[in-house]
């Protein structure tokens, strides 16, 4: 992290400690703190952050970021309080963001921001010193723990923003302040705040609202909901299959480990290898190289980071399952456009056996869950799913899109889905699991492969 005093910071007020401690690291879990390091105090689900302040402090904090009011401070620990912890820690990422010179890439989208960024990080970090999101550090906490990341010599940040509400994305990008963005897809997310896919396209269109003039963008070449938002002054790159875009698939050829590809560039072609092989692995690799290529990198050295590319945890992680079959682990989150998505990459990766979708519910669709849900039963059914297994309460609704046309099942929880896969299963199956967050479907997963 590039170093900052505890003077700099307006939004805390330090109560203990010398004002000219310079902070050298950022971090809220007290096992990731170091020499140096600032612990924020923060409250999680299981967890009262102000319990660790001892543990940060023994690994070598120099700092504590608190709620006013709290006290049994160790000796020796700077101590700030912040009536808004997440504020502070915004005006944190924002000092450090000014005082880089790293060009910050801002990924939003409806879907897709993490496996872009992922795969954008692979591409550029043997061209140029790289930091980028670690997992889903997407939010008002995860965007300044990723700032902090930079150091003076970084030259590119690749930072995924993500939303759940208006206006979140624009506060987002006022801590990041990106230089260049990549809006990987729109579709119906968070309605239960949203209300509207236009709504949601207004809000991932913050993202445009907030780059600089002469900036690039990139964009969806089949994202009508984003015409309104464009802007004349940027510098605009449209990806997709269409062969109009500027960046496009020519040729995918998956094989056993690698995937030869070639790409169009804006007229230029690019063949290079790769490790992903999902046909929808080609728009995220167009985003990814419409950025690579906006950031005036080499196209012709492409191909040293394309074969090493590692996505993030569940997003589609493929594991061999105990009595054969393939386990296809998508279990991070879920939402309309996701699922469809990844039901398609399941009727894809079909081996001899048959395919089985494991399917959660989607949150946060408001009135229309049902809806939505029954929407990816049928498309299942459509895709020739041999099995749909729907699993928890708010589920149920896939059966309505499903029953009757395919075999389908409903589960109440992952307990009762992990007995009924046990029986269910074959040994030839490929087998997806995916669902929001609140279904908690990684521990079906670890069953499964266990």
């Amino acid at each position: 992290m590039i170093p900052l005093r505890l003077r700099e910071l307006e939004s805390a007020t330090l109560v203990r400690g010398d004002p000219g401690i310079a902070v050298t690291a950022l971090v809220c879990d007290s096992r990731l703190a170091c020499p140096g390091a600032l612990f924020a105090c923060l409250h999680g689900s299981k967890h009262d952050g102000h319990e660790f302040i001892g543990a940060a402090a023994a690994r070598g904090a120099v700092a504590a970021l608190c709620e006013p009011g709290r006290g049994d401070w160790p000796p020796g620990l700077a101590v700030l309080e912040a009536v808004e912890p997440l504020a502070a820690l915004g005006e944190i990422g924002r000092l450090v963001r000014w005082r880089s010179r790293a060009r910050v890439v801002g990924i939003a989208g409806s879907a897709g921001k993490t496996s872009a960024k992922d795969v954008l990080r692979a591409l550029v970090a043997p061209h140029r010193p790289t930091v980028a999101s670690p997992a889903s550090f997407n939010n008002e906490l995860g965007v300044p723990l990723t700032l902090a990341l930079l150091e003076a010599d970084t030259d590119v940040c690749v930072c995924e923003l993500g939303t759940g509400a208006p206006g979140e994305l624009a506060d987002l990008c006022r801590i990041a302040q990106p230089e260049l963005g990549v809006i990987t897809a729109l579709g119906p997310e968070h309605l239960e705040f949203f209300g509207s896919i236009e709504a949601v396209a207004a809000e991932e269109a913050a993202l445009i609202a907030a780059l600089p003039p002469g900036a690039p963008v990139v964009l969806p070449a089949d994202g009508p909901l984003l015409d309104r938002h464009r802007r004349d002054d940027l510098d605009e790159w449209r990806f997709g299959l269409d062969p109009a875009a500027d960046v496009h698939p020519l040729a995918w050829r998956p094989g056993t480990g690698t995937t030869e590809t070639i790409f169009a560039v804006r007229g230029a072609r690019v063949s290079f290898s790769t490790n992903l092989n999902a046909g929808h692995h080609r728009l995220t690799l167009a985003a990814a190289i419409a950025a690579y290529a906006a950031l005036e990198l080499p196209l012709d050295r492409i191909g040293l980071g394309a074969a090493a590319i590692e996505l993030s945890p569940w997003r589609g992680q493929e594991q061999p399952l105990p009595r054969g079959g393939v386990l296809i682990n998508d279990a991070y989150n879920a939402n309309p456009l996701s699922v469809a998505v990844a039901l398609e990459a399941l009727a894809a990766r079909r081996d001899g056996g048959r395919t089985v979708a494991v399917l959660g519910e989607m949150a946060e669709l408001g009135i229309a869950t049902p809806r939505w849900h029954a929407e990816a039963g049928r498309h299942a059914v459509a895709l020739g799913i041999d099995l749909l297994v729907a699993v928890g309460p708010g589920a149920r609704a896939y059966l309505d899109g499903a029953a009757g046309e395919i075999e389908c099942c409903w589960l109440p929880d992952t307990t009762a889905a992990a007995r009924a896969l046990e029986v269910l299963l074959g040994p030839r199956d490929t087998v997806l699991v995916k669902g929001s967050r609140a279904a908690r479907l990684e521990r079906l997963a670890a069953a499964l492969v266990r």
